[in-house]
């Protein structure tokens, strides 16, 4: 696909099919991990319903299993195949698409059974073979770039999906790395990576990790995530990638920085007055 027609796309999904328009903002949303049905289901319904009042497509995340953990202690999972039977669960009672993260060349074959999406983490964004396995699926492969990447350099990580045979390719900014302890965005790559002729989402909840902390906990700047989404959106970014909890403080994962689902609608609601803005 040639410039910015992949605004048009079609996708066939399991649940329902994924459209996304030059004219209206996707979200890609959810809790970091599966940590129960009961929490999955209260932030999907609770999204999804946001979403369909502000004619935002919905694509339902959560990860299935934590691999990369700051400490050995940390939370990874209730189970892979229970979680992904939730994730799809979710997908099909709300009527969207759905996505997870895979982390080895096995878990494609396993997560594309249950969701439409595939999320390659930043960390993995290089290992070919894993992006293959992900192309060779046929699902739409979502690559966050690393954050030890240059936008320039995501062409590469395309060309391997589209080498493979499938042109369904996402990416995702999520920060530099800044120091040891810190990620900055920026905003120069969204337009960058458009020119591959992908969408690109913003990932406005990892952009504000601060990771690496010597306590083995990853921290973050919630309070920042509106920021990170306005600026992002004013730029003219094609999705957002946002984690949400009922309660970010007892998350099982990635609670620092997170945004409390009660803040949600209020933000999407100023974002989407910016991309009307800018049309």
């Amino acid at each position: 696909m040639n410039g910015r027609s992949f605004l048009y796309f079609c996708a066939k999904i399991v649940a329902v099919e994924l459209k996304i328009e030059k004219n209206k903002l996707f979200l890609i949303g959810g809790p970091c991990v599966v940590e129960g049905k009961e929490v999955v289901n209260t932030i999907a319904e609770t999204v999804n319903a946001i979403c369909k009042d502000l004619d935002i497509t919905y694509i339902f995340k959560a990860s299935y299993r934590k691999a990369n953990r700051s400490s050995a202690k940390s939370f990874t999972g209730i189970g892979d195949e229970n979680a992904l039977e939730i994730i799809a669960n979710m997908g099909a009672k709300y009527g969207v698409p759905t996505t997870t993260d895979i982390h080895t060349d096995e878990e494609a074959a396993l997560a594309a059974k249950y969701v439409d999406v595939l999320q390659i983490p930043a960390f993995l964004c290089r290992q070919s073979s894993l992006l293959e396995a992900a192309a060779q699926t046929g699902k739409i492969v979502n690559i966050k770039k690393g954050q030890f990447m240059s936008p320039g350099a995501m062409i590469h990580a395309v060309q391997k999906v589209r080498g493979a045979g499938n042109d369904q390719v996402w990416l995702t900014e999520r920060g530099t790395t800044f120091g040891y302890q810190d990620l900055v965005v920026d905003y120069r790559g969204i337009p960058e990576m458009q020119q591959f002729g992908v969408p690109v989402v913003m990932d406005c909840t990892h952009a504000l990790q601060l990771p690496n902390q010597a306590a083995g906990v990853t921290g973050g700047r919630p309070d920042l995530i509106p920021t990170i989404a306005k600026a992002a959106v004013a730029v003219g970014v094609d999705g957002l990638f946002i984690e949400t909890h009922p309660n970010p403080s007892q998350a099982l994962s990635d609670g620092a920085n997170m945004l409390p689902l009660d803040q949600l609608a209020g933000l999407l609601e100023q974002l989407v007055k910016i991309k009307k803005a800018i049309l």
